[in-house]
């Protein structure tokens, strides 16, 4: 790390360590990437200043995934470093799921030489459109072209990344830019991102539309998981609660007031038509969720969202209020607490909504019943009880991972929302390193399908050597399964491309140094979950899918309303 005084008592930094100083005033404890020759200024100050923890990830995608997981988990800046050229065009399907989830994240990339860049010469590493490539794939996208706007270049980056809707912000920094010198700045802080106060009036006004409600249901995204507290004073008021499955554990799942993520089956809709009012906050009633926009929700549907454009997006609103979920909804508990009559029977019949769901659901899974209730089971046996559960895009996930275990923390549920698979391994390790670097006290468990799991197998050495504790439950079916059952239903069983060769899972961990467990007897779940879940560090249960057999309905890709 180069560093020098330019006059007595005013010392010089690189650019490189520039960053690595403003991530630390963020609350930046890990970051994740891949070292190159394009991004060691940055990598260097990480390293002689030991403060901020580097993942070193097996490739971009796995990194990026990483960080989104890490920022999901934690609430803080999630931090991806990568390469120019093709290291960077790595990370973009990743940066893609990070702008779904609206995540908010800083990917630092390189460029080639200043000297060199936008002349079209040819110069080994350059990627001539880089930054448009960054721009499409994210929220914004920067170029830091001098040592005098690096600071500025960067807050504004953050706080671009965390103003709502969130998501993913790029800065571009040529490699003789990163290690060129600046002072020292007396303030690192970055900028402020107040919340988006609503207007009194508004609020007002939105209150007048629910105070009559006697059914009234609280629908909550992912936009409303810092509104916790103020959740908790609607049900405290007789409300009752769904979730997105981004929403999931905003209330703690087990509570009697809520139907948790059983959001589209068919004991959930009837109960919708019950209810006079749906109050939806921070979510985009997405379409996956919504049988494409279908499901029949309540008549009366009222919006709070921090992003404006979210008026009248899927379904119309009946009022909306531009504003932050916590700020909003704590107005309006002022403002309707003590003049609600709301039925006394809403909560019962919620809980049996919940509960007719919750069967419906078990009924489709066959021997994996065994699995969703063993994990739930050692989850409860645990000291904390307390998971994070993270998902990647499986049959088993879209069947009941969705929506199972209980989940007790808003931060508590990660998922592959764009719907992309081979994410759930790369977000599972950055999910461990952010429950190590925060102390949040949560177990790490991942539900992978086993392709996935192969198109970013790598990361597992990642994991080994950073000692993440993770639990992984691999559904080994060895094919697509959802693709194959699309082909059953649409193209007369001509099962083309799915099956897939894959290696003996127990030889491959073991070459890694890390414990593998083989389930191919549902009956012993418990027992070998227990197992697992007593080992430290990064730990494959294989579930043996063709010993347990099928589940007992096929699921052939997002459900569809059917009139």
């Amino acid at each position: 790390m180069i560093s020098s005084m330019n006059s007595p008592g005013t010392p010089q930094i690189t650019v490189g360590e520039l960053a690595a100083r403003f991530l630390e005033a963020c609350g930046v404890r890990a970051a994740f990437g891949v070292i190159s020759i394009h991004n060691m200024p940055i990598l260097d100050a990480f390293h002689v200043r030991q403060k901020i923890r580097f993942v070193s990830a097996r490739g971009e995608a796995g990194a990026c995934n990483m960080a989104d997981a890490y920022a999901r988990v934690t609430g803080t800046l999630g931090v991806c470093v990568t390469s120019t050229g093709t290291g960077c065009g790595n990370a973009a399907g990743a940066m893609v799921e990070a702008l779904t989830a609206g995540t908010p994240l800083l990917h630092l990339t390189g460029q080639i030489e200043s000297d060199y860049l936008d002349r079209d010469l040819g110069y080994i590493h350059e990627h001539p459109a880089q930054l448009a490539m960054l721009q499409s794939v994210g929220k914004a996208a920067f170029r830091i072209r001098n040592p005098e706007t690096a600071l500025a270049t960067l807050r504004e980056a953050a706080r671009l990344a965390f103003t709502a809707p969130c998501g993913p912000v790029s800065i571009e920094i040529p490699i003789d830019v990163q290690g060129q010198l600046l002072d020292l700045p007396a303030d690192l802080q970055p900028l402020a991102v107040p919340p988006v106060v609503p207007a009194p009036r508004e609020v007002a006004a939105l209150a007048e539309h629910l105070v009559g409600a006697r059914r009234p249901l609280l629908w909550l995204g992912g936009g409303a998981r810092g509104a916790s507290a103020a959740v908790r004073r609607f049900v405290a008021m007789g409300w009752t609660v769904v979730t997105s499955v981004q929403g999931r554990g905003i209330l703690p799942e087990d509570h009697p007031a809520t139907l948790g993520s059983y959001n589209l089956q068919k004991p959930a809709e009837a109960f919708y038509a019950s209810c006079d009012l749906m109050l939806v906050v921070g979510s985009r009633l997405r379409s996956n969720e919504t049988l494409r926009y279908k499901l029949k929700l309540p008549q009366r549907i009222c919006r709070i969202d921090a992003n404006a454009l979210a008026h009248n997006r899927g379904y119309t609103s009946d009022y909306f209020v531009q504003g932050d979920a916590q700020l909003t909804l704590d107005a309006l508990a002022d403002a309707l607490e003590g003049r609600m009559a709301i039925d006394p029977a809403l909560a019962g019949d919620v809980q049996r909504a919940r509960a007719e769901a919750s069967a419906l659901v078990d009924g489709t899974l066959g021997p994996y019943v065994a699995l969703k209730n063993a994990l739930a089971q050692v989850a409860q046996a645990q000291a904390d009880n307390k998971l994070s559960w993270v998902r990647d895009i499986t049959l088993s996930n879209t069947m009941w991972g969705n929506r199972a275990p209980n989940l007790d923390h808003p931060r508590a549920g990660v998922h592959a929302l764009g719907g992309g698979i081979g994410q759930g391994l790369a977000m599972a390790i950055g999910t461990a390193i952010a429950e190590a670097t925060h102390g949040l006290g949560r177990r790490t468990v991942a539900l992978v399908g086993d392709g996935g799991f192969m198109l970013n197998v790598g990361e597992l050495a990642c994991a080994v050597q950073e000692k993440a504790d993770l639990v992984v439950l691999l559904m080994n079916d060895s094919r697509y399964g959802v693709i194959k059952n699309i082909q059953d239903d649409i193209y007369g069983s001509r099962h083309a491309y799915v099956e897939l060769h894959t290696p003996k899972f127990a030889d491959f961990c073991a070459s890694l140094g890390a414990p593998h467990f083989k389930l191919a007897d549902p009956s012993k779940s418990t027992e070998v979950l227990a197992k697992a879940f007593a080992t430290r560090g990064p730990v494959i249960v294989e579930v043996d899918m063709d010993a347990w057999g099928p589940f007992a309905v096929k699921f052939a890709g997002p459900p569809l309303k059917k009139d």
